[in-house]
């Protein structure tokens, strides 16, 4: 369980030892590198490497606002600090985003991207289900929003037993919880929740969103894999979407996974191991 010094923090993340090409996995909000577990075990060979992101799991907890661009900061040093270079990134809800973002940016350092249930372009407040607009403007709202996942700590508790088709055990859940026991520990995870790009706001988000769009439409020779899943309304990625991504995506491809909530790591994790296992021996890539 290794853990490095990145700008003015530190940075754990998992670490398989394993040779040949490095495969990067990259959790979301409000996770940490356990979400990827039982997926790297059955990956097969290379190594694996998941990071928690800055302010998650057991990373330190600088005193910074935790906007995308801090986020894409932190990681962009811990590449660095690891002298990582030609990777495959793989990616889940913002951990699929940041690994767009540094992929347009890097171009060269990136083999392949795999992703799923990740935020692909900017939406509108219409493209929300009526509760999942609820929820967003609830946490967007001054007071509301800290109530709701700074006091309460409802948000991880909610994201693993109700944003997954089968809850976690309370072990897992207990890992999940535990990087956030204080109210001004929970704030990373309120920032990321009120960063969804939504009626064109966060502006500086909405642009950089945009920007790595303009870089998956061009650039046919990194292969991508989109793992899709159904049965759940907490999914970022129905058919509309995915759709989206199939005329919009240069060397895409689409593997359906089976049914799974918006956590699908925790659902369908041999699955995902498989479809990227698949994949990657398919290009190359390791």
């Amino acid at each position: 369980m290794p853990e490095i010094r990145v700008l003015d923090s530190t940075m754990h993340y998992e670490d398989t030892g394993g040779d040949g090409t490095v495969f990067v996995f990259l959790h979301g909000n409000p996770g940490s590198s356990h979400l990827w577990r039982d997926v790297m075990r059955a990956v097969g060979p290379g190594r694996l490497l998941a990071p928690d992101l800055i302010g998650m799991g057991r990373s330190g907890k600088p005193d910074i606002p935790y906007a995308f661009a801090d986020h894409a900061r932190y990681l962009d040093a811990w590449f660095d600090a690891l002298g990582l270079d030609r990777v495959v990134l793989v990616g889940h809800d913002w951990g699929g985003a940041l690994a767009f973002d540094r992929a347009a940016r890097h171009p060269d350092r990136v083999l392949g991207l795999a992703f799923c249930e990740t935020i692909v372009k900017p939406m509108a407040w219409e493209d929300l289900s009526p509760q999942a607009r609820k929820r967003s403007e609830t946490i967007r709202t001054p007071g509301a929003g800290e109530e709701l996942v700074l006091e309460q700590n409802l948000f991880v508790r909610q994201a693993f037993t109700g944003g997954v088709l089968t809850p976690v055990s309370d072990e897992d859940l207990a890992t999940y919880l535990a990087p956030y026991p204080t109210p001004e520990s929970r704030r990373p995870i309120l920032a990321w929740a009120r960063q969804m790009p939504l009626g064109g706001e966060p502006a500086e988000l909405v642009a950089r969103i945009e920007a790595y769009d303009e870089w998956l439409a061009t650039s046919p020779d990194v292969p991508k894999l989109l793992m899709t899943f159904e049965g759940s309304p907490t999914l970022l990625i129905g058919d509309e979407m995915a759709a989206w991504c199939a005329a919009n995506i240069a060397a895409l491809e689409t593997v359906a996974c089976g049914k799974s909530g918006h956590h699908a790591p925790e659902d369908r994790p041999e699955e995902i191991a498989a479809a990227v296992s698949d994949w990657a021996d398919r290009h190359g890539l390791r």
